[in-house]
Protein backbone atom coordinates (compact mmCIF):
# COMPACT_ATOMS: atom_id res chain seq x y z
CA UNK A 1 0.00 0.00 0.00
CA UNK A 2 1.34 3.48 -1.07
CA UNK A 3 1.04 6.37 1.00
CA UNK A 4 -0.86 9.24 0.05
CA UNK A 5 1.20 11.83 2.53
CA UNK A 6 4.13 13.53 2.70
CA UNK A 7 7.30 13.30 5.33
CA UNK A 8 7.87 16.89 6.30
CA UNK A 9 9.81 18.17 9.19
CA UNK A 10 11.81 21.19 11.26
CA UNK A 11 15.22 19.64 10.01
CA UNK A 12 18.68 21.48 11.61
CA UNK A 13 20.96 21.62 8.70
CA UNK A 14 23.62 22.65 10.82
CA UNK A 15 24.95 23.49 14.67
CA UNK A 16 23.29 26.76 14.18
CA UNK A 17 19.33 24.88 14.36
CA UNK A 18 19.93 25.21 18.23
CA UNK A 19 19.52 29.33 17.74
CA UNK A 20 16.03 28.84 16.38
CA UNK A 21 17.22 27.98 13.00
CA UNK A 22 15.95 24.97 11.94
CA UNK A 23 14.01 24.92 8.66
CA UNK A 24 10.67 22.85 7.99
CA UNK A 25 11.50 20.62 4.61
CA UNK A 26 10.49 17.49 3.08
CA UNK A 27 12.70 14.28 3.72
CA UNK A 28 12.80 10.77 2.68
CA UNK A 29 12.01 8.11 5.27
CA UNK A 30 13.40 4.76 5.92
CA UNK A 31 12.57 2.54 3.39
CA UNK A 32 9.12 0.81 3.92
CA UNK A 33 9.00 -2.74 5.61
CA UNK A 34 6.21 -4.72 6.30
CA UNK A 35 7.74 -4.42 9.93
CA UNK A 36 7.32 -0.56 9.49
CA UNK A 37 4.39 1.66 11.13
CA UNK A 38 3.37 5.37 9.87
CA UNK A 39 2.64 7.40 13.01
CA UNK A 40 0.15 10.59 11.74
CA UNK A 41 1.92 12.66 14.44
CA UNK A 42 -0.12 14.83 16.22
CA UNK A 43 1.70 15.81 19.70
CA UNK A 44 5.76 15.75 20.40
CA UNK A 45 7.90 16.76 23.76
CA UNK A 46 11.03 18.27 23.60
CA UNK A 47 13.95 16.84 25.01
CA UNK A 48 17.45 18.35 26.24
CA UNK A 49 18.25 15.24 24.06
CA UNK A 50 17.09 16.84 20.97
CA UNK A 51 19.01 20.19 21.90
CA UNK A 52 22.86 17.99 22.12
CA UNK A 53 21.55 16.76 19.40
CA UNK A 54 20.89 19.86 16.74
CA UNK A 55 23.90 21.88 18.61
CA UNK A 56 26.25 18.08 17.84
CA UNK A 57 27.09 18.20 21.39
CA UNK A 58 27.32 14.32 21.85
CA UNK A 59 29.37 13.82 18.41
CA UNK A 60 29.03 14.91 14.64
CA UNK A 61 24.91 14.94 14.25
CA UNK A 62 24.37 14.09 10.12
CA UNK A 63 22.62 17.11 9.06
CA UNK A 64 20.00 17.31 8.43
CA UNK A 65 18.28 15.72 11.32
CA UNK A 66 14.64 16.19 12.67
CA UNK A 67 14.49 15.62 16.37
CA UNK A 68 11.62 14.42 18.58
CA UNK A 69 11.72 11.17 20.45
CA UNK A 70 8.70 11.06 22.42
CA UNK A 71 5.96 10.82 19.57
CA UNK A 72 2.65 10.69 19.59
CA UNK A 73 -0.23 10.64 16.80
CA UNK A 74 -2.45 7.90 14.67
CA UNK A 75 -1.16 4.53 13.09
CA UNK A 76 -1.84 5.60 9.29
CA UNK A 77 -0.16 2.46 7.87
CA UNK A 78 0.61 -1.05 9.21
CA UNK A 79 3.01 -3.47 7.90
CA UNK A 80 2.04 -6.87 7.64
CA UNK A 81 4.01 -8.42 10.00
CA UNK A 82 3.04 -6.10 13.11
CA UNK A 83 0.37 -7.51 15.18
CA UNK A 84 -0.39 -6.00 18.23
CA UNK A 85 -1.13 -2.30 16.19
CA UNK A 86 -3.98 -1.52 13.81
CA UNK A 87 -4.50 1.45 11.30
CA UNK A 88 -6.05 4.30 13.30
CA UNK A 89 -5.04 3.49 16.36
CA UNK A 90 -3.77 5.84 18.69
CA UNK A 91 0.12 5.05 19.15
CA UNK A 92 3.75 6.45 20.74
CA UNK A 93 7.47 5.82 19.54
CA UNK A 94 10.30 7.17 22.27
CA UNK A 95 14.04 7.13 21.46
CA UNK A 96 14.84 3.76 19.29
CA UNK A 97 13.90 3.25 16.35
CA UNK A 98 15.28 -0.27 16.36
CA UNK A 99 17.43 -3.32 17.60
CA UNK A 100 18.89 -6.07 15.66
CA UNK A 101 16.15 -8.36 16.99
CA UNK A 102 18.55 -11.90 16.36
CA UNK A 103 17.85 -14.62 18.61
CA UNK A 104 21.18 -14.92 18.87
CA UNK A 105 22.02 -11.29 20.48
CA UNK A 106 22.11 -11.74 24.15
CA UNK A 107 20.83 -8.16 24.10
CA UNK A 108 17.82 -8.82 22.54
CA UNK A 109 17.42 -12.40 22.90
CA UNK A 110 17.05 -11.37 27.19
CA UNK A 111 14.54 -8.74 26.23
CA UNK A 112 16.83 -5.61 26.54
CA UNK A 113 16.40 -4.41 22.74
CA UNK A 114 17.62 -1.00 24.46
CA UNK A 115 21.34 -2.09 24.77
CA UNK A 116 21.84 -3.74 21.44
CA UNK A 117 24.98 -3.23 19.98
CA UNK A 118 24.42 -5.01 16.90
CA UNK A 119 21.96 -2.74 15.52
CA UNK A 120 21.19 0.99 17.50
CA UNK A 121 19.07 2.83 15.95
CA UNK A 122 18.12 6.08 17.51
CA UNK A 123 14.32 7.64 16.56
CA UNK A 124 16.70 10.03 14.57
CA UNK A 125 19.97 10.91 13.85
CA UNK A 126 20.87 7.25 12.97
CA UNK A 127 21.49 5.40 10.21
CA UNK A 128 19.82 1.94 9.14
CA UNK A 129 21.97 -0.81 7.51
CA UNK A 130 21.81 -2.26 3.87
CA UNK A 131 20.64 1.03 2.55
CA UNK A 132 17.51 1.02 3.90
CA UNK A 133 18.02 5.06 4.73
CA UNK A 134 17.94 7.51 8.08
CA UNK A 135 15.82 7.60 10.90
CA UNK A 136 13.96 11.66 11.37
CA UNK A 137 12.03 12.28 14.42
CA UNK A 138 9.25 14.14 15.90
CA UNK A 139 9.21 17.50 14.77
CA UNK A 140 7.46 16.70 11.60
CA UNK A 141 3.98 15.60 9.94
CA UNK A 142 4.61 11.68 10.03
CA UNK A 143 7.16 9.41 11.18
CA UNK A 144 8.16 5.53 10.15
CA UNK A 145 9.74 3.35 12.65
CA UNK A 146 9.70 -0.48 13.45
CA UNK A 147 6.51 -1.66 14.98
CA UNK A 148 8.73 -3.85 17.77
CA UNK A 149 9.07 0.23 19.07
CA UNK A 150 5.48 1.66 18.79
CA UNK A 151 3.32 1.54 21.43
CA UNK A 152 -0.36 1.37 21.72
CA UNK A 153 -1.43 4.10 24.42
CA UNK A 154 -3.92 3.71 27.03
CA UNK A 155 -7.55 5.91 26.81
CA UNK A 156 -6.65 6.94 30.13
CA UNK A 157 -3.65 8.93 28.70
CA UNK A 158 -3.64 12.07 27.56
CA UNK A 159 -1.74 12.66 24.17
CA UNK A 160 0.42 15.52 25.50
CA UNK A 161 2.05 13.02 27.97
CA UNK A 162 4.43 11.33 25.35
CA UNK A 163 7.74 11.74 27.63
CA UNK A 164 5.99 10.54 30.48
CA UNK A 165 5.08 7.70 28.59
CA UNK A 166 7.23 6.93 26.01
CA UNK A 167 10.88 8.40 26.34
CA UNK A 168 11.14 7.31 30.20
CA UNK A 169 12.14 3.40 30.76
CA UNK A 170 9.81 1.81 33.36
CA UNK A 171 10.50 3.43 36.58
CA UNK A 172 10.01 -0.30 38.01
CA UNK A 173 13.19 -1.33 36.86
CA UNK A 174 15.27 2.00 35.47
CA UNK A 175 14.72 5.96 34.90
CA UNK A 176 15.34 7.32 31.78
CA UNK A 177 18.09 9.08 30.49
CA UNK A 178 15.97 11.81 28.66
CA UNK A 179 13.87 12.74 32.24
CA UNK A 180 13.52 16.20 33.33
CA UNK A 181 13.48 17.99 36.53
CA UNK A 182 12.63 16.33 40.05
CA UNK A 183 8.73 17.72 39.54
CA UNK A 184 8.37 14.97 37.05
CA UNK A 185 9.77 12.17 38.79
CA UNK A 186 7.57 12.88 42.17
CA UNK A 187 4.27 11.15 41.12
CA UNK A 188 6.45 8.27 39.84
CA UNK A 189 8.70 7.81 43.34
CA UNK A 190 5.79 7.39 45.55
CA UNK A 191 4.14 4.99 43.12
CA UNK A 192 6.77 2.90 43.66
CA UNK A 193 6.11 2.75 47.03
CA UNK A 194 9.40 5.21 48.41
CA UNK A 195 8.73 6.43 51.82
CA UNK A 196 10.63 9.74 51.40
CA UNK A 197 11.40 11.78 48.01
CA UNK A 198 13.60 14.05 47.99
CA UNK A 199 13.56 16.87 45.35
CA UNK A 200 17.49 18.37 44.21
CA UNK A 201 17.82 21.17 41.89
CA UNK A 202 20.05 24.21 41.86
CA UNK A 203 17.98 27.03 42.96
CA UNK A 204 15.39 27.44 45.73
CA UNK A 205 12.80 29.16 43.24
CA UNK A 206 11.06 25.30 42.31
CA UNK A 207 11.12 24.60 46.55
CA UNK A 208 6.87 25.45 46.98
CA UNK A 209 6.12 23.29 43.43
CA UNK A 210 7.85 20.15 44.48
CA UNK A 211 7.06 20.47 48.04
CA UNK A 212 2.98 20.58 46.77
CA UNK A 213 3.57 17.57 45.09
CA UNK A 214 4.56 15.74 47.93
CA UNK A 215 7.97 16.03 48.41
CA UNK A 216 9.31 15.50 51.82
CA UNK A 217 12.55 17.62 51.89
CA UNK A 218 14.05 20.25 48.19
CA UNK A 219 17.43 20.90 48.37
CA UNK A 220 18.86 24.01 46.49
CA UNK A 221 22.54 22.98 45.91
CA UNK A 222 23.31 26.80 44.57
CA UNK A 223 21.08 28.31 46.89
CA UNK A 224 21.15 26.28 50.54
CA UNK A 225 24.09 27.10 52.45
CA UNK A 226 25.90 23.76 53.84
CA UNK A 227 23.49 21.82 51.62
CA UNK A 228 25.84 18.44 51.27
CA UNK A 229 26.97 18.30 55.25
CA UNK A 230 23.41 19.23 56.33
CA UNK A 231 21.85 16.20 54.49
CA UNK A 232 24.84 13.90 54.78
CA UNK A 233 23.69 10.29 54.61
CA UNK A 234 20.58 10.41 54.25
CA UNK A 235 19.12 9.52 50.63
CA UNK A 236 19.29 5.90 49.94
CA UNK A 237 19.03 6.36 46.15
CA UNK A 238 19.58 9.45 44.06
CA UNK A 239 18.48 9.87 40.17
CA UNK A 240 20.83 12.34 38.78
CA UNK A 241 19.76 13.86 35.16
CA UNK A 242 21.97 16.79 35.06
CA UNK A 243 23.74 17.01 31.94
CA UNK A 244 26.35 19.43 33.00
CA UNK A 245 29.80 18.50 33.74
CA UNK A 246 29.62 21.49 36.32
CA UNK A 247 26.84 19.51 38.57
CA UNK A 248 27.91 19.28 42.39
CA UNK A 249 28.40 15.42 42.06
CA UNK A 250 30.67 14.94 44.82
CA UNK A 251 27.97 16.65 47.33
CA UNK A 252 25.63 14.81 45.62
CA UNK A 253 27.45 11.41 47.14
CA UNK A 254 28.29 12.87 50.43
CA UNK A 255 23.78 12.67 50.36
CA UNK A 256 23.99 8.50 49.80
CA UNK A 257 23.89 6.64 53.10
CA UNK A 258 26.06 3.55 53.60
CA UNK A 259 25.98 1.25 50.20
CA UNK A 260 23.72 3.93 48.61
CA UNK A 261 24.08 4.31 44.72
CA UNK A 262 24.06 7.47 42.38
CA UNK A 263 22.52 6.11 39.27
CA UNK A 264 23.56 8.77 36.32
CA UNK A 265 21.18 9.50 33.73
CA UNK A 266 22.07 12.57 32.42
CA UNK A 267 24.61 13.48 29.46
CA UNK A 268 26.73 16.03 29.00
CA UNK A 269 28.44 17.31 26.15
CA UNK A 270 31.07 15.38 25.60
CA UNK A 271 30.22 13.08 28.27
CA UNK A 272 32.33 14.05 30.73
CA UNK A 273 31.25 14.01 34.69
CA UNK A 274 33.04 16.16 37.21
CA UNK A 275 36.12 14.12 39.15
CA UNK A 276 34.75 11.80 41.91
CA UNK A 277 37.03 10.82 44.74
CA UNK A 278 37.74 7.38 45.04
CA UNK A 279 37.62 7.75 48.93
CA UNK A 280 34.11 8.95 48.98
CA UNK A 281 32.86 5.29 47.44
CA UNK A 282 35.03 3.16 49.29
CA UNK A 283 34.07 4.80 52.65
CA UNK A 284 30.20 4.66 52.33
CA UNK A 285 30.68 1.40 50.01
CA UNK A 286 28.69 3.86 47.50
CA UNK A 287 27.87 2.72 43.81
CA UNK A 288 27.85 4.84 40.98
CA UNK A 289 26.28 3.46 37.86
CA UNK A 290 24.34 4.25 34.94
CA UNK A 291 21.13 4.18 32.92
CA UNK A 292 19.64 4.82 29.50
CA UNK A 293 16.24 4.27 27.84
CA UNK A 294 13.40 1.86 28.53
CA UNK A 295 12.95 -1.86 26.87
CA UNK A 296 9.64 -2.21 24.82
CA UNK A 297 8.63 -4.16 27.64
CA UNK A 298 9.77 -2.17 30.25
CA UNK A 299 8.20 0.76 28.36
CA UNK A 300 4.48 -1.06 28.64
CA UNK A 301 4.86 -1.73 32.47
CA UNK A 302 5.52 2.10 32.16
CA UNK A 303 2.27 2.66 30.47
CA UNK A 304 0.54 0.15 33.22
CA UNK A 305 1.91 1.92 35.96
CA UNK A 306 1.12 5.79 34.70
CA UNK A 307 -2.85 4.57 34.49
CA UNK A 308 -2.86 2.54 37.60
CA UNK A 309 -1.16 5.59 39.78
CA UNK A 310 -2.44 8.31 37.49
CA UNK A 311 0.62 9.34 36.85
CA UNK A 312 0.99 13.28 35.06
CA UNK A 313 3.79 15.21 34.54
CA UNK A 314 3.28 19.06 33.86
CA UNK A 315 3.40 20.40 30.80
CA UNK A 316 3.28 23.22 28.36
CA UNK A 317 1.74 23.27 24.89
CA UNK A 318 3.47 24.89 22.32
CA UNK A 319 2.17 24.69 18.48
CA UNK A 320 4.60 22.49 16.32
CA UNK A 321 4.82 25.99 14.17
CA UNK A 322 6.54 27.25 16.81
CA UNK A 323 9.27 24.46 16.98
CA UNK A 324 11.91 27.10 16.50
CA UNK A 325 11.57 29.20 19.53
CA UNK A 326 10.39 26.63 21.27
CA UNK A 327 13.87 25.44 21.21
CA UNK A 328 15.36 28.72 21.96
CA UNK A 329 13.21 28.01 25.35
CA UNK A 330 14.21 25.54 26.10
CA UNK A 331 17.78 26.07 25.77
CA UNK A 332 17.27 29.22 27.82
CA UNK A 333 15.49 27.22 30.91
CA UNK A 334 12.16 28.85 30.54
CA UNK A 335 9.98 25.32 30.20
CA UNK A 336 7.76 24.61 33.37
CA UNK A 337 8.23 21.74 33.63
CA UNK A 338 7.85 20.03 29.81
CA UNK A 339 7.23 21.31 26.59
CA UNK A 340 5.26 19.48 24.25
CA UNK A 341 4.81 20.32 20.30
CA UNK A 342 0.85 19.90 19.41
CA UNK A 343 0.55 19.45 15.52
CA UNK A 344 -2.90 21.31 15.12
CA UNK A 345 -3.55 20.24 11.71
CA UNK A 346 -3.98 16.25 12.57
CA UNK A 347 -6.11 16.91 15.98
CA UNK A 348 -9.75 15.94 15.26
Amino acid sequence: MASNYKFEGWLGLSPEAIEGKMEWKDFEPKKWQEDDVDIQITHCGVCGSDLHTLRSGWGETAYPCCVGHEIVGKAVRVGHNVKHVKVGDRVGVGAQGRSCLKPDCPDCSAGLENYCIREKINTYDSQYPNGEGKSYGGYADYNRTNGRFIFKIPDEIPSSMPRRCFAAASPCTRLCATMAAGLERLSASWALGADRVVGISRKAAKRDEVLALGADEYIATDDDKDWANKHRRTIDLIISTVSSDKMPLQGYLTLLKTYGALIQVGAPDGGNLPPVNAFSLIGGGIKVGGSGIGSPNEINEMLKLAVEKKIKPWVELRPMSDANQTVVDMVAGKPRYRYVLVNEKHLS
